[in-house]
């Protein structure tokens, strides 16, 4: 074989060699074809960079806000926000799981009307999809998080903010419709009264969740986002001061006032469920766990008096397991048996993807990237356009599984592929 072709000949090389009898007969791995393209993260099935969207209206699906982001975004902060851990094999996992799970058809059902709401702890929502903590938004798009508040003001959604969100709790609340809107996550970070000091203002804000976050107590190695890094040649040191962790967290509001002097991270390498149950009886809200992914941790979950789980891997940015969120579901689900509400994200992308992860047992779904996508692309509009999206398939699926509420939707309505 020749010399590989450079360039925009090499990209169309590319894109033929993609849609080639050797792709498809599996001569050629898509591996190798991410590899000879730069080490991209592409989903299959996505749009090229190259078909940029004039409006957030033009969009088909959410994958053509990834493009618009991908080409709106400066590299490093497209990394950050593309990047999985080591070779990103969870990151892929997460959409390729889906692949698992088929959806099951019936007819002859009137499906004239469909209901997608759904309850969490005593509030209703008109859809099942949670806007996930993301941190730094203001690193997509100028106004961040009230953004994304004011799109789920419009679109009458649940949203959670990070603690490393570059907008305050009191701010989003408002911005999303006051309290009870607005959920808070948390990082508790080495030092316990920053950590509760963060719990308790939410409290004031009106939160009446806290999402503790368990699933980065190991670290990650997120290669990509590094190298992502080295394409950008900007000056960074605007926004990115060189005093290290402490200095760069004081421009995250919700650590202002607090004393900053003993906290050397934001994840605590020694939690445990002593420390759940310490953050259990320190608060009013319900608690939630997010990075379950194990029968054993729900079970025990339960016993320490957890009110909710998200099913989570970070979306591919905590653990290499090689595992998607969407697989470890069902034994989550199955040890929690309907006693709290189960919550699921990770690679979630269409409205196909919904429906399989509430026939398999979750009460509701996050998403994450696809809003920011969104976000980076046409701030507000960007997001309320993908969340429609989003909607629109679920309601599509819905009807074609002949379901025509959530409640509906159950085990019956999937099946797992070569069973």
């Amino acid at each position: 074989m020749g010399p590989m072709p450079a360039g925009p000949s090499r990209r169309r090389f590319l894109q033929v060699l993609a849609a080639s009898p050797l792709m498809a007969s599996g001569g050629l791995t898509a591996a190798f074809f991410e590899s000879q393209a730069g080490g991209q993260i592409r989903t299959a099935g996505a749009a090229t960079a190259d078909q940029i969207l004039k409006s957030a209206a033009d969009a088909v699906d959410v994958f053509d806000f990834e493009a618009s982001a991908e080409r709106t975004l400066p590299p490093a902060h497209w990394g950050y926000l593309a990047t999985g851990v080591d070779g990103d094999v969870t990151l892929r996992a997460n959409r390729d799981g889906f692949s698992r799970f088929l959806i099951r058809a019936r007819r002859l059902v009137d499906v004239a009307k469909v209901d997608q709401s759904v309850s969490l702890f005593g509030a209703t929502w008109p859809t099942p999809v949670v806007l996930a903590p993301i941190g730094s938004q203001r690193a997509f798009h100028p106004e961040g998080e009230m953004a994304v508040a004011r799109a789920a003001k419009a679109r009458d959604l649940l949203f959670v903010l990070s603690t490393v969100g570059t907008s305050s709790i009191e701010d989003v609340t408002a911005a999303a419709g006051g309290p009870g809107r607005v959920w808070f996550q948390l990082y508790p970070t080495n030092e316990w009264n920053a950590g509760l000091a963060m719990t308790k203002r939410a409290e004031r804000a009106g939160c009446p969740v806290l999402i503790l976050t368990v699933d980065l107590q190991g670290g990650s190695n997120r290669a990509t986002q590094a190298r992502y890094q080295k394409r950008d040649t900007r000056d960074c040191a605007p926004c990115h001061t060189s005093g290290g962790f402490v200095e760069n967290v004081r421009r995250k509001p919700m650590f202002d006032g607090l004393d900053l002097s003993n906290v050397r991270n934001y994840n605590l390498p020694g939690m445990n469920w002593d420390f759940v149950k310490r953050v259990k009886d320190s608060i009013s809200m319900k608690l939630v766990l997010k990075g379950i992914v194990t029968r054993e941790d729900a079970a025990l979950a339960l016993e320490h008096g957890v009110d909710g789980l998200v099913v989570s891997n970070h979306g591919g940015r905590a653990e290499e397991s090689g595992r998607a969120s969407i697989e470890s579901l069902p034994e989550v689900v199955e040890a929690i048996a309907g006693r709290i509400p189960v919550l699921v994200d990770g690679g979630i992308r269409r409205g196909a993807d919904i429906f399989k992860a509430l026939a398999l047992g979750a009460n509701a779904v996050m998403i994450g990237r696809p809003y920011i996508w969104g976000l980076a692309s046409f701030g507000q509009p960007g997001v309320e356009a993908v969340v429609d999206i989003l909607r629109r398939e679920l309601a599509t699926a819905m009807r074609q599984a002949g379901t025509t509420t959530v409640g509906q939707i159950t085990s019956a309505s999937v099946m797992e592929r070569g069973r």
